[in-house]
């Protein structure tokens, strides 16, 4: 009887974690705040108390809905081509990454433009607009945090099964 319980109260966690950010996406484009580069006082509320002292580049927003614009409802198994193209296409890099695994995205990434990981140890806890690193036996797997869920050379709702490298930000 417990698992049955278990299952029903995470799947009822994961749909509320969903409506949630659903619900924020909007407010994202359009709440503007005094320093462009934090969260408005609804978002800073929204994504906890340890908000204000994160500052989150609308870019990286922008490379999701980019990512999500262009993704299949199934695995290509190109998910570096496509978040570099994201990445690319929103103005969070100047230049595409050389790196040719994605479990490499992290280091090259911080390394050559300015990103920094992120103390998240959990995929759904991850903002809005994070690089998700995951390592493995093969290239690994990497995407971008959606409101929804995930992305990057398909759209998911749920984090990829793989062992977690690191979540990265773009610093400002």
């Amino acid at each position: 009887m417990m698992p049955a319980i278990s299952s029903a109260m995470n799947r009822f966690t994961l749909v509320w974690l969903i409506c949630v950010c659903a619900w924020a996406a909007p407010l994202v484009a359009s709440e503007p705040s005094a320093d462009p580069r934090s969260l408005s006082e609804r978002l800073r509320t929204l994504f906890g108390p340890h908000a204000e002292t994160c500052h989150y580049d609308p870019r990286m927003i922008r490379a999701a809905e980019i990512a999500s614009e262009r993704a299949f409802k199934k695995p290509t198994w190109r998910c570096w081509h496509y978040v570099k193209d994201a990445l690319l296409s929103a103005g969070v890099i100047s230049s595409r990454p050389v790196s040719p695994w994605a479990k490499q995205a992290g280091d090259e990434l911080c390394t050559k433009y300015g990103f920094k990981k992120i103390g998240i140890t959990n995929p759904l806890r991850a903002p809005v607009g994070a690089v998700i690193v995951y390592g493995g036996d093969d290239a690994g797997h990497v995407e971008l945090r959606t409101a929804s869920g995930f992305v990057s050379d398909f759209i998911s709702p749920t984090p990829y099964p793989r062992p977690l490298i690191g979540v990265y930000v773009k610093g400002i």
